[in-house]
């Protein structure tokens, strides 16, 4: 039974929109008997999803997997939402960055990418025609598939001094979802949008009730657009990473991303300043963590990923880097 979108997908009324979230809210609760929680990442979207469900259902809990890889700001907000009585429940994976880079590899470029480079670390019989695809476009039937060919520009990261990986995302976020989940039994609300393009671009569905994972996606046919107007017309409080600030008297762009903060997925894609570039004024520990002990420095000068300041930012900054980089 699949809840599908194709009739509404072209809404652009925020009422409509809300209102057609709000119904498939109430279908999941109803369907699952009240049996379910929201998949509560601290971000701008899954806090608008928050205050959509709490709207209707008060008591369903937020989830939220601290990872150890989340800004500090965001970590600080999901912990004062619980603070101020909301019903935040907050996990923790079982492997750390660290053990997932050291085991598996750097998360970079896209995790389409990294699935594909990642099949190349154990070549054999069995992934031979998977690896042959991969690097050709071309299936055994002869048929050429553009979408399955590696980008020749990343077909380097193969031979590359470090490995790349998809699993992170899995073994870090995924990985206390489905733990909860066994746990209570409770089915989850996602606050992904199929705007943000990619794989979410291509899902069509927004409350699935069959199937491996059954999820509820009450948000699929919004805009970032919309959950800024969401925000501001409800007054919504949400994380003061998207602010642009000062920090120590440099002005720092707000993110507009508020995910796992080593993650590169798509830092070769950014315009002017990047994410590690921000990071470096704004988390100068964290980046000194990210770039010089975990090694990130050399991974992402193969793939041409600036993270060092601007000229201008280091040069007034200059004693503090001195001082992370010893």
């Amino acid at each position: 039974m699949e809840n599908l979108i194709a009739t509404d997908k072209d809404v652009t009324d925020l009422e409509v929109k809300i209102f057609l979230a709000q119904q498939r809210i109430i279908e999941w609760y109803e369907h699952w008997e009240g049996q379910v929680y929201i998949s509560f990442s601290g971000g701008k979207d899954s806090t608008v999803l928050a205050e959509l469900v709490w709207s209707i259902y008060p008591e369903v809990p937020a989830v939220f997997s601290n990872t150890g890889l989340e800004y500090p700001e965001i970590v600080q907000f999901v912990k004062r939402k619980k603070k101020q009585g909301y019903p935040v429940v907050i996990m923790r994976p079982k492997k750390t960055f660290r053990e997932v880079v050291l085991e598996d590899g750097f998360p970079l470029i896209s995790k389409k990418v990294s699935e594909m480079v990642s099949r190349f670390y154990d070549p054999k019989p069995s992934n031979a025609a998977t690896r042959h695809l991969y690097l050709t476009g071309f299936r055994r039937d002869g048929v050429f598939v553009k979408g399955s060919k590696l980008p020749e520009r990343w077909k380097k990261l193969i031979d590359a001094p470090f490995k790349v990986t998809a699993s992170c995302c899995d073994s870090l976020k995924k990985e206390p979802f489905r733990r909860y989940r066994r746990e209570t039994g409770r089915m989850p609300y996602s606050g992904v949008m199929s705007s943000e393009g990619g794989r979410r671009g291509m899902m069509k569905t927004c409350n699935s009730f069959d199937g491996k994972d059954p999820q509820s996606r009450p948000m699929l046919p919004w805009t970032e657009d919309d959950v800024w107007s969401y925000i501001r017309k409800f007054n919504v409080e949400y994380c003061e990473v998207y602010n642009d600030r000062y920090v120590n008297g440099i002005f720092v762009e707000g993110e507009k991303r508020a995910g796992c903060m080593f993650c590169a997925y798509g830092a070769h894609l950014e315009k002017g300043e990047n994410r590690f570039q921000r990071m470096a004024i704004t988390h100068p520990k964290l980046w000194n963590y990210c770039i010089n002990k975990l090694g990130m420095d050399e991974a992402l000068d193969f793939i041409g990923v600036k993270y060092m300041p601007t000229p201008q930012k280091k040069e007034v900054q200059q004693d503090l880097f001195e001082e992370v980089k010893h």
